[in-house]
Formats: C-alpha cells, structure tokens, sequence
C-alpha cells in the first residue's frame, strides 16, 4: 500500500505552488482560485511561477466544446476571451483521406461534428435505420443526422451575434493562439488573487518519505509549499524526473511521435474562415489545418519510424503549396504515453508533464480540464495530502486509456495501402477493449451502454460518427423486422436536411461573425431564436 504523506502542522490553510504557467499552469490556477478562493479572501495561497525563458510553440490549438463550461464557470466574457486569444469557431474535425489512398483524383472524406445526432419528440435513434438504407443512396452518416457539416461546408458560424455567452443553437468549440489563451488565464487569474513569480526551477528537494520538501529557483531562493502542481511540460521536472514517476509508452498503439509545423498568413484579410479542423491523412501520418483570425496553423503529424524529417517537411509544404515559400517550419518531437501516477505524494502533474497522445481530436486541453475539476473535488483541506491519490490516478488513468482507443479507432479502420497505414491495422497494435468492441459493432451499432461515462472524454455517438465515416460494415439485417418506424425515420432524415437549408439562411460567415465579435462583443438579446425548431 502506498504510504500517505503526513498533515503538514502549520497553517491554517494549505499553500499551492504551480510550477509553470502556459494553459495547463494558468488554467490549474484560475480554476483554484474561481472554487477555492484565494488568501485574499481566506482561501489558500495559489502561486504560478513561470519561466520567462521557455519557447512557445504557437501553432494553434484546437478544443473540445467542454471548454465551453470551463470559460463559462469562470466568467470570462466570450467575446473578450475571443478577441484576446484570436481565436475563432470550430463545430468539428473533417477527416480527409484517411480511409483510402488517394488514387486518379479520388479522394475520400468524413466528417465529426460537435453535434450529437437529431434526437426529435419522438426519441427515436435514427442509426437502425441508417443502416439499413440503400449504401448507394443513403447520405454519409454524420450528414444523415445533423445538419453541422452543410453549416460548416458553407463556412457559416455556428451561432448569431445576438446569442449569447457561450450559447448558440449548434454545439461548437475554438480555435485559438494557446499562447495568447494562457495569457487570458493569467490576467483573470492575477484578478482573482493568484501571485505570479517569473522564475527558473532550479532543483527539488524531497524529505526522508519522498515528498516535496521544496523546490529552488535560480531567482528566488528556496520556495515552499503545502501542495505543488507540476505544469513544467514534457520535461516534467518534478513528477517525472524528481519523483522518478515511471512514463508509459504508447507507441506501440499510436505511432506517431514527430511534428512540422508552419504558420501560414492569409492571402487577404477578409478571407472566408473554416469552422472545422482540416485532419488530411498523408504516407506517415496526418495534417491539421486550423483557422486562427490572422492565419492558419498548419502541421504535419508523423512517424519516424516510417519516414524521416526531410522528407516530412516536403510533404508539410506540398500540402501548403506557394503560401509556404520563404516561411520558416519548427520540428517538434513528443513521446506518447503518460506517467503511471499523476498524484504523488504533494505533488500532482497536469498537462504535458501528465503526459501526451497526439494532437488528433484536440484531447490534450481536454485531459487538462478533466484534472484541474478532479483537484478541485479532491483538494486536501484536512489529513493527508494525498489521501485521494489512488482515486484521482486510477480516473485519470482510465482516462487516458479510454481517449486511446478512441484515436486508435481513427487509424485502425484504414484501407490505406502505405507501410504506416498497414501497421496501423495489425491487430496487435489495437487495445484489447477496442478489439473486443469491433467485434460487437459487427452485428450492432455502438450504444452508450459500451462506455462508462466517467471515464470517458467522447461521448458514444463520437465513436459512431468515426465508425461509420471511415464505413465500417455493421450488418444489422437480422434487425429489420424489429424497426417497426422506417415512414417516421425517413420524415425525420428528409427534416434534418430542411433544417440544414433553413440555417444556410439564419446564419451569417463564419468571418463576418468574428469580425463582429471583435469589434463589439455579442448583444444577447431574449426572444430571438432560430428559425431551425430543434
């Protein structure tokens, strides 16, 4: 059994230091200090200091709408938020040609919306009946039952000027300048009572048990505190390397561990923006697109084990074309996987130093926003520091492993022709559950009751989005005498595209909004829905 870090005897209430700033460290902070309070108004002193000396990377981030709630609960103006952070709207991730190698011109795509699908009054699940329709007509499945990619495809906002904070009537998420967000946190953050030291970590001293006892920094001398948040990044100072926390490899499952990126300025100003994440599969591995206000970030996702950088970097500005000439590209590379506990002792890791997947599916902000809610539940007023230890590892774990899956199930379904695409099949290199459920949705369609909600980032329509766009064969014939409603299905499929016309008209560009947005803020105003009934 693991050993509990004593009570600490002193004061009254317990001091957190977060060593680092960047999303993770100001994120960790802000949401301390929004739930906890702070030691200006009898709360617990909250520090972030963070080093001047550390690159930022600035190739765009993209989010998962959960972001929404974590803006939201912290009262930050969206528009202000928006307009700081550059960042723009993002209603889900179009995957092109991950199924099959681009041959004569053909090209294959599909799309993940934010969406989950039309559920109408009369709580009827449309995919049986999907299923059932005629492949050759039938509608791709993500199209079949939202109308967010002809809103998308249109390069139409998600919401109007006059919704307000954080609502809209489809589901979105951002794109934004990480950077420039992590400064959004800080400025809200410092507001709230959070001190601020820039500062280099020079060492960690642990006591006899292997605990913190405190930390030095070049600039300020010894620093000590109650608990201690590791945001240091892939370096992962304190919990990997001073507490000698054990990394787990993933790469035999998700092989990618390089990455090209670029920035890309427009060709003019008002160029029309993207609302979805352009994910283009490549011989090695994947670009993401992202449409920030000012530019694109643009970055190749690869494995060296398949290709090497040079030939990595040909295929970033292939895919770029003329806009790339003359504009510096930075390698970065990542090891995926994660450290086997996040809470040590009185040190808990969140972010990079946690651990890293891949950039698919936005999931390292997600990972974030699962732990800073996990600390603020678990935070140790009284007793042992680290008395909640086991249980927020063991959640954080199954996080990890859950997200996983749902990356591998983008790779795993390929019929790509290329060495990369092909290991990707190998059964070996599938997680077992993700295995054993492939089996089952072979004779029936993913059901929330595979997952367990806790442990999941997606939600199981997530997975059935993927699934069915990369057309995977579930044979649901044996079922068609049960689906007693194909009149009402077919009404509500053939409503679902009216929806789709009606909001090409209620909605303005996606660069008109965000052009508005800068300039004023949205004005909410009651009484002003949509002409889409949902």
């Amino acid at each position: 059994m693991t050993k509990i870090a004593s009570e600490p005897a002193s004061s009254q209430h317990r001091d957190v230091l977060i060593v680092g700033g960047g999303a993770a460290g100001w994120m960790t902070a802000a949401y301390l200090a929004k739930h906890l309070g702070t030691d200006r108004n009898g709360g617990p002193k909250i520090t972030v200091m963070e080093s001047p000396d550390i690159g930022i990377i600035g190739v765009g981030e993209g989010t998962f709408p959960t972001i929404r709630n974590i803006l939201r609960t912290l009262g930050i103006d969206e528009a202000d938020f928006m307009r700081e952070s550059h960042a723009t709207f993002k209603q889900g991730i179009r995957f092109d040609d991950w199924e099959v190698t681009p041959k004569d011109g053909r090209h294959s795509h599909y799309f993940h919306p934010f969406e989950q699908p039309y559920w109408s009054k009369e709580e009827l699940n449309l995919l049986p009946y999907w299923l059932l329709q005629d492949k050759d007509k039938r509608l791709p499945f993500a199209e079949a039952v939202t109308f967010q990619k002809k809103v998308a495809d249109s390069k139409l906002a998600p919401k109007r000027i006059h919704q307000g904070n954080y609502q809209g009537p489809l589901n979105y998420a951002y794109h934004f300048d990480a950077h420039r967000f992590a400064g959004v946190l800080a400025k809200y953050a410092k507001d709230l009572g959070v001190h601020h030291l820039s500062g280099n970590l020079d060492g960690v001293t642990l006591d006899a048990d292997g605990a913190i006892a405190h930390i030095t920094a070049k600039e300020h001398g010894d620093l000590k505190a109650d608990l201690y948040i590791d945001c240091t990044g892939f370096r992962s100072e304190i919990l990997g390397k001073a507490m000698g926390v054990p990394f787990k490899s993933i790469k035999d499952t998700l092989f990618t561990d390089r990455a090209v990126a670029i920035q890309v300025p427009y060709e003019k100003p008002d160029a029309p923006l993207e609302s979805y994440t352009i994910s283009t599969a490549h011989e090695a591995g994947w670009t993401w697109d992202i449409a920030l206000s000012t530019r694109r970030g643009i970055g190749y996702v690869y494995s060296s084990d398949h290709t090497d950088d040079d030939r990595a970097e040909e295929v970033l500005r292939a895919y770029v074309g003329p806009m790339a000439e003359g504009i510096e590209a930075r390698c970065i590379s990542f090891n995926a996987g994660y450290r086997t506990q996040h809470w040590v002792k009185n040190c808990i890791g969140v972010g990079l130093s946690a651990g890293f997947l891949e950039p698919l599916e936005s999931t390292g902000m997600v990972l974030i926003e699962s732990a800073v809610n996990k600390i603020v539940e678990f935070f140790p007023f009284r007793g042992p520091l680290d008395a909640s230890a086991h249980i927020f590892n063991e959640a954080m774990t199954k996080r990890y492993e859950t997200i996983i899956g749902f990356i591998k199930l983008h790779y795993c379904l390929t019929k790509r022709e290329e060495p990369f695409w092909r290991d990707n099949t190998r059964p070996d290199s599938i997680p077992p559950h993700l295995r054993d459920l492939l089996a089952l949705w072979k004779f029936r369609p993913p059901s929330r009751f595979d997952f367990t909600l806790d442990n999941e980032s997606f939600a199981f329509f997530s997975y059935q989005y993927i699934l069915y766009g990369m057309n995977f064969e579930t044979d649901y014939e044996a079922a068609r005498g049960s689906l007693q409603h194909t009149d009402l299905a077919n009404h509500l499929f053939a409503r679902i595209v009216q929806f789709g016309d009606q909001a090409s008209k209620d909605l303005v560009s996606h660069r008109q909004l965000i052009n508005a947005v800068y300039k004023g803020g949205f004005v909410e105003r009651p009484n002003t829905p949509m002409a889409v009934a949902r």
